[in-house]
């Protein structure tokens, strides 16, 4: 999701309709360097366990914390990479029947360190949000809202990323693509539940920005191979690249009830409606509707209806009637973000547009930086650096990276989408999840959204997932969740409380061992 992770919707990316990179992905110019390209990544599987308490729902819960690598391999046996994860593993009962979530966050490039370190672990990182967050001292506290209470928790880092690295004749480009990057993940997933003996566990899968990407082929890997999953939970979701195609209006649509709602938090609609989950439906009626029509109809539309348009834009988005005319009613998402504000000189954050930033002056097309990636990575950073030493044990000569720019910019976009004979050019995976649930019937989706999310829409995930053809017996196995957060929805803590205690329901309902 930062300037430190590789240009996603997450994400991390800017559902820009010209860049194929996703939230929480970088500028190349942002790219990190490769310090350790000398230090040898491990080639033996090696962890360090410690032991701890934390208070979740006032009970204490006693776990174990481990903190180690797997070699995964390839089909000949050779070790091809490193992984490595954190496991926390509650130490009651019987791990076999206990539930497993594996959590990964996206970029492509991205590390695990962002949901690992403010969502649902035993500890979190306290932030300003959704102000910029001062610098260290920073304050690690237990988290009450953690999900040990309801499954144990593997945060895996994706290879190339954190201190994952290709081990032996492998290099990055043997990882770095949609399918290279799912057959990582199931290699180095069905290697952890053997060696842990989970295989009898109920399993999540639990991804963030271009994790749900790689959530959505991945749990049909994983079930093609054998291994049935329970649920998967798709948190500031990007199921298709395809709409960010030029010449497609979607990206348009998709994004006017991200931008009224960032109108009405900001407090920049001439009547502000008193519900913003009312207003955003109708939002969502007239982007189906006047406004898809409208669209459509390309340099063709009559300018009366033009007008007409524009000036119900103007009045959900607090832009400027003028400006809609302008912008031919197809309003940039980083232009949003500059314009919004511009009469108080300020900028919205492209992950959590509840954020403010300050340009060198406001006149300007788009703004000079995402406020809500400046405002928290140094507070990310610096807290899993002193955590994993301090209170983990662990130590690596390898550079943990929280992103690795190089990954990104080699992607291979190209997928073998179930049911198509040919490969795609872009990452399409709604239809490898629409697989999924129907080879197995008793897989629930929960969809996770955060309101002011400019990384990855609410309204395109919307689409997506009611898009995928499914019988009227599986369609209530799709279920969605929506916070006054942004993309990282865990940043806002009343949001994190309202979504641990949904999720606490929602494995409640879908294991039932």
């Amino acid at each position: 999701m930062r300037r430190f992770m590789s240009l996603l919707l997450a994400s991390s990316v800017a559902l820009s309709p010209f860049t194929p990179s996703l939230a929480k992905d970088v500028p190349a110019d942002k790219k990190e360097a490769s310090k350790d390209e000398e230090v040898k990544a491990p080639t033996t599987e090696n962890a360090v366990r410690t032991k701890h308490s934390v208070s979740v729902g006032g009970r204490s819960v006693a776990y174990t914390a481990t903190a180690g690598n797997l070699i995964i391999r390839d089909d000949k046996g050779e070790p091809q990479a490193s992984v490595f994860y954190v496991a926390y593993t509650v130490d009651s009962g019987k791990s076999e029947k206990r539930p497993v979530t594996f959590l990964y966050n996206g970029g492509p490039g991205s590390s695990s360190m962002w949901l690992h370190m403010g969502s649902f672990g035993p500890v979190r990182i306290e932030t300003a949000s959704p102000a910029a967050t001062e610098p260290a001292p920073y304050k690690l506290v237990p988290n009450g809202d953690s999900l040990l209470d309801k499954t144990d928790l593997v945060f895996i880092d994706a290879v190339g990323a954190g201190y994952s690295r290709p081990v032996g004749k492998a290099e990055g480009k043997d990882f770095w693509g949609v399918d290279q990057d799912v057959s990582a993940f199931s290699r180095a997933i069905q290697r952890y539940v053997t060696i842990n003996n989970r295989w009898n566990s109920p399993k999540f899968l639990y991804g963030e920005s271009y994790g749900t990407t790689r959530s959505g082929a991945l749990v049909d890997a994983l079930q093609n191979k054998g291994m049935a999953f329970n649920g998967v939970i798709l948190m500031s979701s990007i199921l298709n690249y395809g709409v960010r195609m030029p010449g497609y209006d979607e990206m348009y649509i998709g994004y006017l009830p991200s931008y009224a709602a960032a109108a009405w938090y900001h407090n920049k609609l001439a009547s502000k409606p008193a519900d913003l989950k009312t207003y955003l439906e109708q939002v969502r009626t007239f982007a189906r509707g006047p406004y898809a029509t409208a669209l459509a109809k390309g340099q063709d539309l009559p300018a009366s209806e033009a007008d007409a348009v524009a000036r119900q834009l103007a009045a959900l988005t607090g832009l400027s009637p003028q400006y809609v005319k302008e912008a031919n009613l197809r309003i940039e998402p980083a232009r949003f973000r500059k314009e919004l504000l511009r009469n108080d000189r300020r900028t919205i954050g492209r992950f959590d547009a509840r954020f403010e930033g300050v340009d060198e002056d406001a006149a300007g097309e788009v703004p000079g930086y995402d406020a809500s990636d400046t405002g928290i990575s140094g507070a990310f950073i610096t807290a899993f650096h002193d955590y994993i030493s301090s209170q983990l044990n662990y130590h690596s000569d390898l550079d943990y990276r929280p992103t690795f720019g190089d990954i990104g910019k080699d992607w291979d976009w190209k997928h073998q989408a179930a049911g198509i004979k040919r490969p795609l050019q872009t990452a399409y995976v709604a239809g490898d999840l629409a697989h999924a649930m129907r080879t197995n019937p008793h897989l629930q989706v929960l969809s996770v959204n955060g309101y002011y999310d400019f990384a990855t829409p609410f309204f395109i995930t919307e689409y997506d997932l009611s898009h995928m053809n499914l019988e009227p017996s599986l369609r209530g196995n799709v279920h969605f969740l929506y916070y006054p957060s942004g993309h990282m929805v865990y940043l806002n803590t009343e949001a994190l409380r309202q979504l641990k205690g949904d999720l606490a329901r929602y494995y409640d309902d879908t294991n039932h061992s």
